[in-house]
């Protein structure tokens, strides 16, 4: 006789409750962007009410911070040492697209609503050390591989290196956004390898830029 499970507890149902309205909340914020999705909206994709929606978040604000510790999460480990193997951008997201089975569409939807929350976070006394902590969090990790990848002699400190890969990743990623223009592949590798340790970028590169080795 097979034994049927048991109802959920509480605890399982609010957990069940909090991963659909992060699920659903992701793809209204991605359609509609930031000031235009509604929590009402929400609730009704995610199917719950919106007494649910309140019941775990405090805000859309919350909310929408909570799908980005969710997609932070997610992506942790698409950012790759680039001397290991070439890669794009890990700002793009199309990594974690094509391995969670998200459109593109909805990748870069949720990135300009993301762009919307930033300009509304940053000028909030409240949300802005919010945003900041998750801010820190993305930049320890590009610290983290800047430490792994140290060259011996190498002047500058591993968060200044780590800031540095941040920002040409992250550049790369706004561009897509401003101009869907997604930089050549071999080409962003390069610049984060010579970010990372020069000495070493030049050897394997032969000091010469992908194009010139064609």
């Amino acid at each position: 006789m097979i034994e049927q499970p048991g109802p959920l507890s509480r605890h399982d149902r609010q957990q069940r409750t909090r991963e659909a309205l992060i699920d659903a909340a992701r793809d209204v914020f991605a359609e509609d962007g930031y000031h235009a999705a509604s929590l009402d909206r929400i609730a009704r994709v995610a199917g719950r009410s919106k007494g649910a929606v309140y019941s775990n978040f405090a805000s859309k604000s919350a909310l929408f911070m909570a799908v980005m510790d969710h997609n932070l999460e997610l992506s942790r480990g698409d950012l790759r040492d680039p001397f290991a193997e070439p890669a794009n951008p890990a700002s793009t997201g199309r990594d974690l697209a094509a391995r969670e089975g998200y459109p593109q569409s909805a990748t870069q939807g949720f990135a300009l609503a993301t762009l919307e929350f930033i300009a509304r976070a940053a000028r909030d006394g409240e949300l802005a050390p919010q945003l900041h902590e998750r801010l820190s969090a993305v930049l320890a990790r590009y610290e983290a591989m800047a430490r792994q990848a140290r060259p011996e002699g190498e002047d500058l400190e591993a968060s200044d290196v780590g800031a540095l890969l941040a920002a040409l990743d992250q550049g790369a990623g706004l561009i897509l956004l401003a101009g869907d223009v997604l930089p050549d592949r071999e080409v962003f590798t390069a610049g984060m390898r010579r970010l990372l340790d020069p000495a070493r970028a030049a050897r394997e590169d032969g000091g010469r830029s992908p194009e010139r080795q064609r």
